[in-house]
């Protein structure tokens, strides 16, 4: 009679046993939520041929082709200055003005020139008048309005040199800037006297849209280093933020100061954040081998506990936390020599999420 009571009771314990195990086998499936889902990035697992990374120090300079050199080209004495070391300028902009005795020797030959046409002209006039009552030569008429295109001509000329040196009433000159940009460079005061045979310049005005980072590749590098080859540059003002570029020239000559070669990367910059002498550290890539190997972005990858993991992703059910070896890093790129197979994919956004979901 006692047995069919241990029956039950061994029924009821393999029945609990049983859910249990069910309960911990649902505890350990991961499947991804409808929101995470929907903000969720992969990426495949491709092969790449591997590349390597070089390490330089550099700066942020100017792009010489966007950098304009303001002379002034008369003497005399500064009236006024109007802007300031790293103003950003427009073109045509009013810089600086200068009260010239050559200004006022321009007003003088503008005044005469101005004569000259009226008086040729009246000349002229008179020539035809007398040309008309047979009271002189068609001679004389072709004189007088050669005369009246001489004089039109210089005044011509006269006034374009005004415009060319934006002179104005009073023996003015006028220092405008050519180009839109920003005062890199400031070489005037008010009451300076600028001397007439000066050959320096007053101002450098620079467009820094577009700048170069500048980097000096030793000897034993310099074969590694192609044109085009991918840059990424940091600053230690935005230490957290990547500038990336391409190298855009070599300077096929050694500096003999440096024992470098200078290497130019050419760098977008719409919002100004990098300024001319910036230090910089500039990473050039470059294909070590043309031999493949297996590559994943490395944001994919998560260390943890002194070894580096990527979430395989098949579906929402099926999801992997993987062991991986991580061969190289280069840039956005790592290089994994064991742990994933071609194809595959690994997620880029919530991976940190998900690990930590599956190994709750």
């Amino acid at each position: 009679m006692k047995y069919p009571i241990i029956t039950c009771l061994s029924l009821l314990a393999l029945i609990s046993c049983q859910d249990k195990e069910k309960k911990a086998e649902i505890k350990e499936t991961f499947v991804l939520s409808n929101k995470m889902l929907q903000t969720t990035k992969t990426a495949p697992v491709i092969l790449e041929p591997l590349r390597n990374e070089l390490n330089y120090y550099g700066k942020i300079t100017t792009d010489n082709n966007k950098t304009i050199e303001v002379f002034p080209v008369v003497g005399g004495s500064v009236a006024k200055v109007y802007v300031e070391l790293g103003d950003y300028v427009k073109k045509g902009q009013l810089l600086a003005t200068i009260r010239s005795t050559e200004v006022a020797d321009f007003e003088k030959e503008l005044d005469d020139a101005k004569n000259d046409v009226i008086v040729a002209k009246n000349n002229l006039k008179v020539a035809q008048e007398l040309f008309e009552g047979k009271l002189n030569a068609e001679r004389d008429v072709l004189e007088a309005k050669s005369n009246y295109d001489k004089a039109k001509s210089q005044l011509q000329r006269i006034q374009e040199t005004y415009k060319i040196y934006n002179i104005k009433s009073g023996a003015i000159y006028e220092v405008r800037s050519p180009l839109s940009g920003f005062i890199i460079q400031k070489d005037i005061n008010e009451n300076m006297l600028l001397r007439n045979d000066r050959s320096d310049n007053i101002f450098d005005i620079a467009e820094i849209n577009d700048v170069w980072a500048i980097a000096n590749v030793t000897e034993t590098d310099i074969n590694q280093i192609k044109l085009g080859e991918n840059a990424a540059v940091t600053t230690l003002s935005y230490p957290d933020k990547v500038f990336n570029g391409k190298v855009d020239k070599i300077f096929n000559i050694i500096d003999p100061d440096t024992k470098a070669m200078k290497v130019l990367i050419k760098l977008n910059n719409p919002e100004y954040v990098l300024k001319p002498e910036m230090r910089a550290s500039i990473k050039i890539s470059y294909v070590e081998s043309e031999k493949k190997m297996l590559a994943v972005p490395a944001s994919a990858v998560i260390f943890d506990k002194s070894k580096n993991f990527v979430i395989v992703y098949k579906d929402r059910n099926n999801i992997e936390a993987r062991q991986v070896e991580v061969f190289r890093q280069v840039g956005e790129t790592a290089y994994i020599s064991s742990g994933i197979n071609e194809g595959e994919k690994v997620m880029t956004q919530n991976q940190l999420l998900v690990y930590g979901a599956l190994n709750e």
